[in-house]
């Protein structure tokens, strides 16, 4: 049991490989990546990270909430997908642990906290010894986007994933479809269709989620946890840490060795968001690129229905003249017949003008409704 009353239990590596179907299954990593499982309900975690219900909504799976990254006064609420968590500057809770696609999420997690600790703490050692280097503060990246950046590239690998599964099935299909167009593969072009444009929303909303960041910079100033607690703990604020943080050796000695910055420096430093602008247009560029990719393969496939609808349109016309000849060809005795022989000349030509001009409204009319390009 926990300072928090909590009843946690050490998460096992190996218990990680089954899957759960426990809705309220939280994993709780600190800055050294130690992990422990919390089976607890929204009110606890609530009272945890001090957020709203309506802000821990977005991470009920039940309910189909968009993409979303939200900076609040101490946390970051993240809604990527499966990857639903909840930053602080001192740790990171991610929802439903067990699931097969959070369990890689979660060992990536381990091992990069793990690794960036005792470098971050051979950093602070070093500037206790050497007051002239820089504020450990100011160089070392933040433990909340050292965490952000984990679930971005967890996310737009995993969606670049599925992207080339889909260009694995489509473009086969494609090409079969091009060589002969039949209703098993136009089924099996259609179904591909469908999973692409599921598949093109969820990266849009990604992309549109990181642009939104990117374009704000106040936005981007929310997600500094660190640098909100730091300056909230300087004497320019006027209040003090709280206690939570206070325990913690390595926010403790980031904030005693912040309070002896001036407030001009302070504000410079909120204003500052190009560490993060880096980060996120990095895994921006990457996801737009597999909505490129999703996009080139809509086009193709829009190539190969425009193709269709000239065949078909051309197939239609041709009927429509051959329908004529067949007439024209039948053995049954016409008292005009005789005498007329120019009639079916004009008939030839009138009809093949006709089909021309059938052929070209279709067309027209095709390309007034998008359906082709022009």
């Amino acid at each position: 049991m926990n300072r928090d009353g909590l009843v946690v239990t050490a998460v096992d590596q190996s218990s990680l490989k089954k899957k759960t179907a426990v809705s309220s299954s939280w994993i709780l990593l600190d800055r050294e990546a130690q992990s422990t499982t919390l089976d607890v309900d929204k009110h606890v975690i609530m009272r945890r990270v001090q957020i709203h219900a309506r802000d821990l909504r977005i991470l009920d799976p039940m309910l189909n909430y968009p993409s979303t990254i939200l900076g609040r006064e101490k946390v970051i609420v993240l809604n990527l997908e499966h990857i639903k968590a909840i930053i602080t500057a001192d740790e990171v809770l991610l929802r439903d642990p067990m699931d097969d696609n959070v369990i890689p999420i979660v060992e990536q997690l381990q091992r990069r906290l793990a690794s960036d600790y005792p470098i971050s703490q051979g950093q602070g050692e070093e500037e206790d010894n050497h007051p002239g280097v820089r504020n450990n503060f100011e160089t070392e990246f933040p433990f909340e986007f050292r965490a952000l950046e984990v679930f971005l590239e967890a996310i737009c690998s995993f969606l670049d994933a599925r992207t080339r599964e889909l260009e694995t099935d489509a473009y086969p299909a494609l090409d079969e479809l091009t060589s002969k167009i039949s209703s098993r593969n136009l089924d099996r072009v259609r179904k591909l269709k469908s999973a692409m444009t599921r598949l093109t929303n969820r990266v849009q909303k990604v992309r549109d989620e990181l642009e939104q960041l990117l374009d704000d910079d106040d936005d981007m100033a929310d997600l500094y946890l660190s640098r909100k607690l730091a300056v909230a703990s300087s004497p320019v604020s006027g209040s003090g840490a709280p206690h939570w943080f206070l325990n913690s050796p390595t926010i403790g000695s980031k904030i005693s060795r912040t309070i002896s910055r001036g407030s001009m420096e302070t504000t410079q430093e909120e204003n500052d968001v190009e560490e993060l602008e880096m980060l996120l247009e990095a895994y921006f560029m990457q996801i737009d690129g597999t909505l490129n990719k999703l996009s080139t393969l809509d086009n193709h496939r829009n190539q190969l229905i425009q193709l269709e609808l000239f065949l078909c349109s051309g197939t239609v016309c041709l009927s429509v003249y051959s329908l004529v000849a067949a007439i024209f060809g039948m053995n049954i005795p016409y008292t005009w017949k005789t005498g007329h022989g120019y009639v079916f000349k004009w008939v030839v030509v009138i009809t093949g003008i006709v089909c021309a001009l059938l052929f070209s409204i279709i067309i027209f009319y095709a390309r007034h409704k998008g359906l082709v390009g022009s």
